[in-house]
C-alpha cells in the first residue's frame, strides 16, 4: 500500500510525510495495536520504525496522528479499489462470491451525543448493552478479502442494509453476476424480489428462520436425501424461482444434541435444588428467571406449574416438544435461487460465511480495533477504516502463508519476527563526537528458513550517523 498512499497523501508543505505516518499507524495495529497516544509516547521510540521508514520521531508526533486520520477517510473507496486489483495480480482472486455479515463495537464515553452521531444504543453482538456502539457492515470473499464495509449508527437494523450494499458494490466494481451469501435476519422478501429481478440477475444463498422450517417440513419429508460429503445429506425443494436446501450435518447433530444435553442437566438440577428451597413466591420467581437467562435453550423444554398460594410447585419435561427439538438437531434450512446448481457447491458457500466471523474475529481480537478513545465521529471512523487496513495486510500475509508456509498464522510469523532486534552501536571518537550504528540482530536459523520460505530478504543494515554538537547527522 505504500505506492498508494504516496500518490495520495502529498507531503505538506513543511514536509510532513502523511504518507509514511499511514504506514507507521497502519503496521502499529497490525503488529501491537493499542492507543496513538502509546504509539506516539512508546512504541515507535521503541521499535524500527524509524529506520525502516528512513524517518525520524518527527513522524509520531501526536498531532500529526491525529491530522493524518483526518487525511484518510477521502481516499476509502480508491483504497479498495486498488486493494482488488493487488489482489487479483498476487493471487488471481476472484470477487463473484461475496460474504455480508454484520457486527457491532461499543464505546465506554458518556452519552449523549448529537442528534446525527452514529454511537447509538442498539442490540450488541459483544452483550454491552448499557453502553453505545456502532455498526460494522463488511463483504468479504471465500479467501477473506475484504471488497467494503461501511460504518452505520448503533441502532441499524440488519434488515435494512442489504439493500444500500448492493449499491454500494454495484456502483464501484459494476453490474456482474454476483452470488451473496448472508445469514437469516439480513435480507428482506422485498430485496430478494429485486435480486431476482434484476439484470443481469443477482443470485443469493440465504438461511431461513427455523419456523420456516416448519413451514415446509411436511413437502420436505417426501424428498430423498443427497450426499454432498461425507457426515453431510442436504434435500433440494424447488418453489416459485427459487430452491429450498435442507441440510443435515452428522457432526453437527452430535454438537447440538451435546449442547442441549448439558443445558437441560444443568437446568434439571438447578430446579431441584429450588424445590428443595424454603422460598416466598417473588423470591422464587426471582431465582427461576436467573436459572432460565443461564439455560434458556433447555428453559423451553419444561413445564413450570407454579401456583398463586404457598402450594408447592411442580416442574416437567415437555416431551413433545423434546421430540420436536431433537428431530431438527442439526438441521437447517437455506434458501436461494440458484436453480440448478450442485448442491455440494451450495453447501460450500454457506460455510464459507466463517469468513466473515474470522474477519471480525481477527478485528477484534489480534487487531484490538478496540478499545476506541476517541470523542469525535470523523476521528472515531478513521479509527476503524485504520483497522481495515490492517486487516488487509493481515489476510494478505495469511493467503501469501497458505502457498509458501501453510501452517503457520499471521500472528505466530509476526511473534516469530519480533525476535529480531534493533540495536544503537553508540563508538566516541576522538574529537568527542559519536559514530551510532544501528544495527539489528542476526535472524535464527529458524528464523533464516522462514525467510527463505517466504521469499524475503532483510534489509540492508542502516548507514552510521554521527553527532555534531549534540546533534545527529547522517
Amino acid at each position: 500500500m505504500d505506492d498508494f498512499w504516496v500518490e495520495k497523501l502529498e507531503p505538506s508543505r513543511k514536509g510532513t510525510r502523511w504518507d509514511l505516518i499511514a504506514q507507521a499507524l497502519s503496521c502499529y495495529r497490525l503488529m501491537d495495536p493499542g492507543s496513538e497516544w502509546r504509539l506516539h509516547g512508546h512504541w515507535y521510540e521503541k521499535s524500527a520504525m524509524a529506520d525502516l521508514l528512513g524517518a525520524g520521531f518527527e513522524l509520531a508526533e501526536i498531532h500529526k496522528l491525529y491530522e493524518c486520520l483526518d487525511r484518510l477517510m477521502e481516499h476509502k473507496r480508491a483504497l479498495f479499489d486498488h486493494l482488488t486489483q493487488r489482489w487479483r495480480d498476487l493471487f488471481n482472486a476472484k470477487f463473484d462470491v461475496l460474504l455480508y455479515d454484520l457486527t457491532s463495537t461499543y464505546f465506554e464515553s458518556d452519552p449523549p451525543f448529537g442528534e446525527g452521531d452514529k454511537r447509538k444504543y442498539g442490540y450488541s453482538r459483544d452483550k454491552r448493552f448499557d453502553c453505545v456502539q456502532v455498526v460494522i457492515a463488511l463483504i468479504v470473499t471465500p479467501e477473506g478479502f475484504p471488497l467494503a464495509y461501511e460504518v452505520l449508527a448503533g441502532n441499524t437494523a440488519d434488515n435494512t442494509t442489504l439493500r444500500g450494499f448492493l449499491k454500494k458494490i454495484e456502483g464501484q466494481y459494476g453490474k456482474a453476476e454476483r452470488i451473496w451469501v448472508m445469514d437469516r435476519g439480513i435480507p428482506t422478501e422485498e430485496v430478494l424480489q429485486e435480486m431476482r429481478q434484476s439484470d443481469p440477475p443477482v443470485y443469493y444463498l440465504v438461511g431461513t428462520p427455523k419456523g420456516r422450517l416448519s413451514r415446509y417440513e411436511k413437502a420436505l419429508t417426501d424428498r430423498p436425501w443427497h450426499q454432498v460429503r461425507e457426515g453431510v445429506e442436504v434435500k433440494l425443494l424447488p418453489q416459485d424461482h427459487e430452491v429450498y436446501v435442507l441440510v443435515q450435518s452428522r457432526d453437527r447433530i452430535h454438537k447440538e444434541r451435546s449442547m442441549r444435553r448439558r443445558q437441560l442437566k444443568r437446568l434439571w438440577k438447578r430446579l431441584h435444588q429450588l424445590q428443595g428451597m424454603e422460598l416466598t413466591r417473588d423470591e422464587l420467581l426471582l431465582k427461576l428467571g436467573a436459572a432460565q437467562q443461564h439455560s434458556p435453550s433447555a428453559w423451553r423444554l419444561v413445564h413450570m406449574d407454579i401456583p398463586e398460594a404457598d402450594e408447592r410447585w411442580q416442574f416437567s419435561l415437555r416431551k413433545d416438544r423434546l421430540r420436536e427439538v431433537r428431530r431438527r438437531e442439526g438441521r437447517y434450512l437455506l434458501r436461494t435461487n440458484l436453480v440448478g446448481r450442485d448442491p455440494a457447491q451450495m453447501w460450500e458457500f454457506y460455510t464459507q460465511l466463517v469468513q466473515v466471523e474470522e474477519a471480525f474475529k481477527n478485528l477484534k481480537g489480534d487487531l484490538a480495533i478496540r478499545p476506541i478513545f476517541h470523542q469525535k465521529e470523523e476521528r472515531m471512523e478513521a479509527h476503524i477504516f485504520v483497522a481495515f487496513l490492517a486487516y488487509a495486510l493481515h489476510v494478505t500475509l495469511r493467503r501469501r502463508l497458505r502457498d509458501l508456509a501453510p501452517g503457520l498464522t499471521p500472528r505466530s510469523v509476526l511473534e516469530k519476527f519480533s525476535a529480531v532486534q534493533m540495536i544503537d552501536v553508540h563508538l566516541p571518537t576522538t574529537d568527542g563526537r559519536q559514530v551510532i550504528l544501528s544495527r539489528y540482530t542476526h535472524p535464527e536459523p529458524e528464523l533464516q528458513i522462514l525467510l527463505k520460505q517466504l521469499r524475503l530478504s532483510l534489509p540492508n543494515q542502516p548507514p552510521p550517523r554521527v553527532t555534531a554538537k549534540g546533534e545527529v547527522t547522517q
